[in-house]
């Protein structure tokens, strides 16, 4: 072997994959559970969420047509393509297709199985890698991380990313244990894993680091596989710069300063210290003692965290949901490092680990609506009289008056006006939607047209909540 060809990691000869158990059935029936409990309140739908629900309904030509435009599909979201996430609205206008699956709690739950599809490949994935105690405590304790049960009930496409990046794994292990078993399905998850997430390819090249280093040249065939399977992504990455839309939403993006990776850790503890202390002191030991596992894991993890660094150096790249698919693997390891311990305290630090994760995560069963659209337009509803215009004045507040307008109360539809319109200056009442930020209303041109057409607000309800603070005022003469 020449100075410069990769030399795989000393391993043993793979063994033969275990057989599954009913036992590793339990991961996925705990994120559904929880989950449940959280769709249980049923808040409505907050802008990204709605902005979900509004592509996803468009015909598929039209949804690609604005993709490839590089436009908006309404004139108040003009600005707003559905540039990077373009594969998982298709996704999602197949599955309001079905019957019975049109409503917004069914977008939802659509993220809520696949991210309990996904736990269920990881669980067996890790359970073939190092046994099925280290396999069912990997998939519990993803199931109770607070970082992952957020996005698990959120109509994005994250539970497709956890869904992907199980099925990759699951490949990249067949392939490892079993050659040639499994290269079609980890190329097929990959392309999969960065279409709904481009973030998530740097996980995919994490797979591919960890083949080289257990397999050396014999892992040619899943470096070729893995290039393969980010070409759909940087494909699509392509269309977006060249369309214009290639920065849209950096300005949601933080540079960290170097403490990206600190950073992720906290975010997957939501922000919890034990847990967060707990959960790097055992995903360490995971990583320095778990046979068969240690090696994939920690690439799974180290490798994203360092591309994300380096591309930290050119532009700021952080946002917590964005790391995700690639934070699964700390779990993964510290549930390794809870079973590596002396065997007597094996049992109680597995528990711990739990105990932890879900204390972290209870304070999402008791979380306030992100957005309270639906509110305004059921408040609107009782109290709006036919004829009286009723305005949204920018973007976020026409998303959702327009979404709830059209699901819940189209008796509505004849008096909104949505932007770019501005509020007709004839009318004796107006009923006015708009956005606070800090307290007090965005600024708009309704307000000189208003104040100049001799109206004055006369009443106003404000609908606070967790994302957007939502105000409705009544303008009269």
């Amino acid at each position: 072997m020449s100075a410069t060809a990769v030399r795989p990691v000393a391993a043993p000869p793979a063994a033969p994959p275990l057989r599954w158990s009913p036992a590793e059935l339990l991961p996925p029936l705990v994120v559904a559970v929880l989950g449940t409990v959280l769709l249980l309140p049923g808040h409505g739908l907050w802008f990204d969420e709605l902005f979900t629900a509004e592509v996803g309904r468009l015909p598929v030509r039209e949804i690609l047509a604005a993709v490839v435009e590089g436009r908006g599909t309404t004139s108040y979201l003009a600005d707003v393509p559905p540039s990077y996430n373009a594969p998982y609205y298709l996704v999602v206008c197949a599955w309001t297709s079905l019957p019975g699956l049109g409503g917004d709690t069914s977008l939802r739950v659509l993220s809520l199985l696949a991210t309990a599809g996904g736990l269920a490949l990881v669980t067996r994935a890790v359970t073939r890698l190092a046994g099925p105690a280290t396999g069912v405590l990997a998939g519990t304790v993803l199931a109770t991380a607070p970082l992952l049960l957020e996005q698990a009930v959120e109509a994005r496409s994250y539970g497709l990313v956890v869904l992907a990046t199980g099925a990759a794994l699951l490949g990249l292990v067949r392939r490892l244990q079993e050659p040639p078993r499994g290269l079609l399905l980890f190329g097929l998850a990959g392309a999969a894993m960065g279409l709904m997430h481009w973030y998530a390819v740097t996980v995919l090249a994490g797979f591919v680091v960890a083949a080289l280093l257990l397999r050396g040249r014999r892992a040619l065939p899943v470096l070729l596989t893995g290039a393969a399977a980010a070409v759909p992504t940087a494909a699509l990455v392509a269309v977006n710069l060249l369309n214009g839309t290639g920065g849209r939403n950096a300005e949601h993006l933080r540079d960290t300063g170097g403490t990206l990776a600190d950073r992720a850790v906290e975010a997957w503890a939501g922000g919890r210290t034990p847990l967060l202390y707990l959960t790097v002191g055992l995903a360490v030991l995971g990583a320095l003692r778990a046979a068969g596992l240690r090696v994939v894991a920690a690439c799974w993890l180290l490798v994203p965290l360092l591309l994300l660094l380096g591309a930290e150096l050119v532009r700021p790249v952080y946002l917590p949901r964005y790391l995700l698919a690639g934070l699964l693997a700390l779990g993964v390891l510290a549930a390794a490092g809870a079973l590596a311990v002396p065997r007597a305290a094996r049992a109680p630090v597995a528990a711990l680990l739990v105990a932890l994760s879900l204390l972290a995560a209870a304070p999402l069963a008791a979380r306030e609506p992100r957005e309270r659209a639906d509110e305004v337009v059921a408040f609107l509803a009782e109290r709006h009289r036919p004829g009286e215009p009723v305005v949204a004045a920018d973007q976020r507040s026409a998303t959702g008056v327009d979404h709830y307008v059209r699901t819940a109360a189209p008796q509505l539809r004849p008096d909104v006006v949505l932007p770019p319109d501005d509020a007709p200056a004839g009318a004796d009442r107006v009923w006015l939607v708009r956005r606070l930020i800090d307290g007090a209303p965005v600024p708009t041109d309704d307000d000189a047209i208003l104040a100049g057409a001799g109206l004055r607000v006369t009443a106003e309800r404000s609908f606070p909540a967790v994302k957007t603070d939502l105000v409705v005022q009544l303008w009269e003469r």
